[in-house]
């Protein structure tokens, strides 16, 4: 989730209740391989709390993901980002599935579905540039228009470390509910093509144990949860104590994230306004819930958060 899945709010939700794996927000391969690369570095940016961490990427040009690959495989990125020794990337994921009308029409992301000479290029550019030393995987959905089996085969037949499918199709976004059956299906043409591939579910999962019951029944490897979060930051726990959190923790959580967020991008890497995206997790579920929300949305400095913050935490 391009601008909320950064360090920070990773860093939080394992203080919470830590996931198996990360992925990192959305980065443009070819973004990397431009004089604006330094730029991009926020979205890579991660701690050894965040591990194991996925670099999830996505862009037009093959060479540019054999080059991405390369660097992120043998440690390069993470040198120029000057990131502590042992902090290393766990794998990489290519984005074929975001359905954005702007990355849809530059010809990525779920375009790719139906330009697969395209996407084959990409898949063995980056499998050249990891060249073995970090495990591939990809994140996609059911198909563009209509779900399409023929997709997911093609995508079998790359022998993938693991095969991420969200249980939409590019044209319905997140209109209707997920189709846990044709995910389903999915794990039943990798019985079929490609055992080693690990197949993960995605799509309105609401909690860990929702996600356990969906993984038995259809019998994948694991689940993805996305906007879940959004809706407990305990998200991942056996048994979640969100529900029962008083407005001064959930204030004094928010007030954790804000000094995090501040701490981290000193440089103001992220505007402050990035924070608003996060105001609907922590502040509702009590009296004035809607009130102070749009105080925080209305603040424009940090200093200011932290201010309304501190006033209402006591």
């Amino acid at each position: 989730m391009d601008d909320v899945t950064d360090t920070v709010f990773r860093q939080i939700v394992t203080s919470c209740a830590a996931p198996d794996l990360y992925f990192t927000e959305f980065i443009n391969a070819d973004g990397l391989q431009s004089p604006g690369r330094p730029k991009l570095f926020k979205k890579l940016r991660f701690t050894t709390a965040e591990q194991p961490l996925i670099a999830q990427i996505w862009g037009k040009e093959p060479d540019n993901f054999f080059k991405t690959a390369q660097q992120l495989a043998d440690g390069t990125l993470a040198r120029e980002m000057k990131l502590p020794d042992g902090i290393k990337f766990a794998g990489v994921d290519l984005n074929m599935g975001c359905p954005q009308k702007n990355e849809v029409k530059n010809g990525t992301c779920a375009a790719l579905m139906n330009d697969r000479p395209l996407a084959e290029q990409i898949i063995k550019a980056t499998q050249e540039g990891l060249a073995g030393r970090l495990p591939l995987s990809i994140k996609t959905r059911l198909g563009f228009s209509q779900v399409d089996y023929t997709w997911i085969e093609f995508l079998l037949a790359k022998k993938l470390s693991m095969l991420s499918v969200h249980g939409r199709t590019k044209a319905q976004k997140s209109r209707v509910p997920a189709d846990w059956d044709a995910i389903g299906k999915v794990r039943e043409l990798r019985d079929q093509m490609s055992p080693e591939t690990l197949i993960i579910g995605n799509g309105d999962v609401i909690d860990r144990q929702d996600g356990l019951r969906l993984a038995d029944k259809y019998k994948l490897d694991g689940i993805m949860i996305g906007r879940g979060v959004f809706h407990d930051p305990f998200v991942f726990a056996e048994q979640t104590p969100w529900p029962q959190f008083s407005a001064e923790q959930r204030i004094s959580l928010y007030k954790k994230h804000v000094e995090l967020f501040a701490n981290t991008w000193k440089n103001r890497e992220r505007p402050v306004q990035t924070l608003n995206k996060f105001c609907k997790i922590y502040i509702n579920g009590f009296d004035g819930a809607k009130e102070l929300r749009e105080r925080f949305m209305d603040a424009t400095s940090i200093d200011e958060l932290i201010t309304i913050l501190e006033a209402n935490e006591k």
